[in-house]
């Protein structure tokens, strides 16, 4: 099947076979590889990454179901010029990761607990961070980087928006 999906920004049209996951589809077709597969079962969501503005894990989502979607993965948050989004710095500013295979996905659901929450408590960053999970940091740290990102504004619940390319 034929699909047109913007990824980070970038309109693409591939042939994908019908029960592509899409976290595969964003792995082996676009060659982005932070998007990680770590369970196949939305326990633990390493794959989760933005759809239409709503995280989602990517490990049970259909790359044809989206098809005309714009997604966006963690190497889409970064600006043209390298300026880390509001939740990468401040991941990073809070040391919210260790060994990092679940801080991409990590990263793209806190944005979608901003965009639902622009102010939230530590207990609602929490719960609702809770389909994902992390072995290492003891969540502490990461929720403090939520808490860091949501003092930067609305931006640090947004993804970067597609651009307009003119032919």
């Amino acid at each position: 099947m034929k699909v047109s999906i913007t990824v980070n920004g970038e309109q693409r049209t591939d042939e994908v076979e019908p029960r592509l996951l899409l976290a595969h589809y964003l792995r082996e077709t676009c060659g982005l590889r932070a998007t990680n597969v770590g369970c196949d079962t939305t326990s633990c969501g390493a794959c989760t990454v933005v759809v239409d503005g709503l995280s989602v894990k990517s490990c049970t989502v259909l790359a044809v179901a989206t098809d005309g979607s714009q997604v966006t993965t963690l190497e889409g948050l970064a600006g043209p010029d390298g300026e880390l989004h509001p939740m990468q710095a401040a991941f990073r500013a809070e040391h919210g990761l260790q060994c990092g295979f679940c801080t991409p996905g990590m990263v793209m659901a806190a944005i979608g607990v901003l965009a639902d929450n622009p102010d939230p408590t530590d207990r609602e960053v929490r719960e609702g961070l809770e389909g994902n999970l992390c072995r290492c940091t003891g969540y502490h740290n990461i929720v403090r980087a939520v808490r860091t990102a949501a003092q930067a504004g609305p931006a640090a619940g947004q993804v970067p928006q597609a651009q307009e390319v003119e032919a």
